[in-house]
């Protein structure tokens, strides 16, 4: 889908292509493609870059395009991970003076962060001043996606403290999951950003929004990196608590069978084809089955005072 605003003009939305332009494509169609490649001439291979779920966050230059990468959270309820990220394009031509946004995923930012920007009245007339923006709102959405993370990590001990199953496990390895993605993915836009400074003057750009961005970032990744430290604790406590159950039930199953082991052995000798004269012996089966019975007992108690039970 695709629709153009200019960041100039506080946001304002246009079905006219002209200077100044930010043309933002969501989820991009053949026709969109085409359009990229064929009016605006887009260097293809960025196109392709733009697609690759894998792309890591870079910048690069080709035919007169600036190509910055950076990745957003996205919401992904139908995979194994909750959340994850995926690589967000920006393409700009200084010759053509327009703007291209290009994402391959439905995310909830975008949209956010065309309408708070309306809703301030910001008006934005820098390439650079808009990628900082754009990173911006992304680690706030890193930090708001982190907040449903750790409700679900909550909920996930809870269960957990009733009943320690397999599933329950495995929807801790999806959160960790979701936290390494959004932790490598912070680390890689702030080196663009950082990259971007270093390549451009202070002059061309507003160092107040860099200075809140920044701090936005870290902020976004120090969270990720408590909460999954927390999570890493948390897993490796309720392993522990797992093996220990086993270990209590395998020593539970040995004691109950050294319990039957010696009423077992006199059974076992009693009942040969041997001739022991006791064959003919009044009550020797009694006998034998409260002896069995009376050693039985007894190592029960013993295995309890050593607390086997």
């Amino acid at each position: 889908m695709r629709r153009i605003y200019y960041p100039a003009e506080a946001f304002a939305e246009d079905d006219e292509l002209r200077a100044g332009s930010w043309i933002k494509i969501d989820s991009p169609s053949n026709d969109d493609i085409e359009f990229l490649t064929k009016e605006l001439e887009v260097p293809e291979s960025f196109i392709a870059d733009i697609a690759d779920s894998d792309e890591r966050p870079r910048i690069d230059n080709e035919d007169g395009w600036e190509l910055t990468v950076i990745r957003i959270p996205i919401a992904t309820p139908d995979s194994t991970a909750p959340f994850n990220t995926a690589p967000l394009g920006l393409l700009f031509s200084a010759e053509q003076d327009t703007l291209v946004t290009v994402c391959y995923y439905p995310n909830e930012m975008l949209t956010d962060f065309i309408r708070h920007l309306r809703r301030k009245k910001i008006v934005v007339t820098r390439v650079i001043d808009f990628i900082f923006r754009l990173a911006h709102s992304s680690s706030v959405w890193f930090l708001k996606y982190m907040k449903q993370l750790s409700l679900l990590l909550m909920e996930a001990e809870e269960a957990l403290q009733t009943s320690v199953q397999n599933s329950s496990l495995l929807q801790l390895m999806a959160y960790q999951k979701s936290m390494v993605y959004f932790s490598t993915s912070i680390k890689g836009n702030e080196a663009v950003i950082n990259k971007i400074v270093a390549i451009n003057p202070s002059s061309h750009y507003d160092k107040d929004l860099l200075e809140e961005m920044m701090i936005e970032l870290q902020q976004a990744y120090n969270t990720v990196t408590i909460q999954a430290e927390i999570l890493t604790g948390t897993m490796d406590a309720f392993a522990s608590v797992i093996n220990n159950n086993v270990n209590t039930i395998m020593k539970r199953m040995t004691s109950v069978t050294i319990i039957f082991m010696f009423p077992t052995l006199i059974a076992s000798i009693f009942g040969m084809n041997l001739i022991t004269g006791w064959e003919e012996k009044y009550g020797v089966f009694w006998i034998v089955t409260l002896i069995s019975l009376v050693i039985a007992v007894a190592t029960y108690f013993i295995l309890k005072k050593i607390k086997w039970f």
